[in-house]
């Protein structure tokens, strides 16, 4: 009976499951986080795709989109078009930065920004350390997700899992944005 009682609970989860692709998949659901209540800015250093030295701390002053990827990730393929829709639709009024982990090359991540047209910069970080800075936001295995920071660089939005559509993305930053 207890066995049985365990097995239960552990199918009842919010978390959609993915059997042993090595991610879990969130709802997608955005929340959002009132000024009040934000923590401090993230701090996160990395290096992209193309050797370069990222640093969020650069990008304040606007909001800033992270998103979490992987190019083996499947819902990442598939939301790849709308964070491009996205990036397109806000202009240079908002940055965008990926974070590719888990990738074992950074071959297979520049392949993945090449063929699905990725137009922002992305640190690469095959370990996932990259994901730290966002504990309490993110989890390590929930691929993909998305935050939104403020101007300030504090997290304003997130959505763990894939991102519903471009105008979910849109209205959270511009919502954002307009603060």
């Amino acid at each position: 009976m207890g066995l049985a009682c365990l097995l239960a609970l552990a199918g009842c989860s919010g978390l959609s499951g993915t059997g042993d692709k090595g991610y879990i998949s969130g709802t997608g659901v955005p929340t959002e986080v009132a000024p009040a209540d934000r923590g401090e800015p993230v701090d996160l250093t990395g290096t992209d795709l193309e050797g370069g030295d990222v640093d969020l701390a650069d990008l304040r002053g606007e909001p800033v989109v992270v998103n979490v990827w992987a190019s083996w990730c499947p819902p990442c393929i598939k939301e790849q078009p709308d964070l491009n829709a996205a990036a397109a639709a806000l202009g240079g009024d908002v940055q965008f930065l990926g974070l590719n982990i888990r990738d074992a090359s950074q071959d297979d991540a520049a392949a993945y920004v090449r063929d699905l047209e990725v137009t922002y910069s992305s640190i690469y970080s095959a370990d996932g350390s990259a994901l730290l800075p966002f504990a309490g936001t993110l989890t390590p295995r929930s691929i993909p997700s998305t935050v939104v920071l403020d101007a300030e660089g504090r997290v304003a939005a997130s959505v763990n899992g894939r991102i519903p559509t471009t105008q979910t993305l849109v209205s959270l930053v511009e919502a954002v944005r307009d603060e």
